[in-house]
């Protein structure tokens, strides 16, 4: 069957506004999302296109942002193939995990493998705020831990806790497509213990966890710190990620503030994580 390929670049470039984008764009058909230094390429069979819905869709996108877009036909061929030669590559972590698709037959054997389906291509750890916050959880005793994943994207993170030991994971994101993508990956790897949501912070009651992954943006972070630490057990981890080294001070004071100890921090591409102790 042909495909056609959207183009589409957002300026200024967040990550999160593309996780949001391609959740709106499942949601008219649209079946595939690569993340570009830019924005994201979406794919759609093309007897299911709706050019008419695509721009009422991409209009709603202007606040704050301009979108440039452009569209491209794409002969049927092997999909399996394009991707694994063009996109989603095995991704190896501290030489301990690899993230793999699952028709990825040649990839490099570690402790950990996470099969990620390649239709969801956000969270497969190839961006900088997913690898840290996996390099984070490696390094950390997660046996018996309760966990709480927010903003769970594909599950990657959670599925790498349970993977760790970790007693019980509640993941929660407020797109149905990560609610979706979290559930079918967990079910990929075999993982039985991670409760997905939809839905925001307004979710989190009297459970306590002891270890809260928050992979979002700044913003988001920042207003819904406080509901985090209230659910967070006394020596608990906070650890958050989906921010700019520019935007440490801000995230540090507003931790403190909430009587959190700052444990550190690591950066890449200016990208940071950063770990918080109740």
């Amino acid at each position: 069957m042909d495909y056609l390929k959207i183009s589409i670049e957002t300026i200024p470039f967040f990550p999160w506004s593309t996780d949001s984008l391609s959740a709106q764009l499942n949601e008219i058909g649209f079946e595939s999302f690569i993340e570009t230094e830019t924005g994201l390429e979406a794919y759609i069979q093309e007897k299911n296109y709706n050019q008419q819905k695509l721009e009422e869709l991409l209009s709603e996108q202007t606040q704050n942002i301009q979108i440039n877009w452009s569209h491209e036909l794409i002969k049927s061929q092997n999909w399996n193939e394009v991707w694994e030669k063009n996109y989603f590559k095995p991704l190896v972590i501290k030489d301990t995990c690899v993230v793999r698709a699952p028709f990825h037959n040649d990839y490099p054997k570690c402790k950990y493998e996470i099969i990620i389906e390649p239709n969801m291509a956000f969270g497969t750890g190839n961006h900088e705020t997913t690898s840290m916050m996996i390099e984070f959880l490696l390094k950390e005793n997660m046996v018996g831990k309760e966990v709480l994943d927010m903003g769970c994207g594909t599950g990657i993170l959670s599925i790498m806790a349970s993977m760790l030991g970790a007693k019980k994971i509640t993941a929660i994101d407020i797109d149905k497509w990560s609610f979706d993508a979290t559930k079918t990956n967990a079910q990929l790897n075999n993982i039985n213990n991670i409760e997905a949501f939809q839905g925001d912070s307004s979710l989190l009651k009297d459970q306590k966890s002891d270890v809260i992954l928050a992979n979002i943006q700044r913003n988001v972070l920042l207003a819904d710190m406080e509901k985090y630490v209230s659910v967070l057990k006394s020596e608990g981890i906070l650890v958050m990620s989906g921010f700019y080294i520019e935007d440490i001070p801000v995230i540090k004071e507003k931790a403190e503030n909430l009587n959190l100890k700052d444990i550190g921090y690591n950066q890449k591409n200016n990208w940071v994580a950063h770990a918080f102790k109740k």
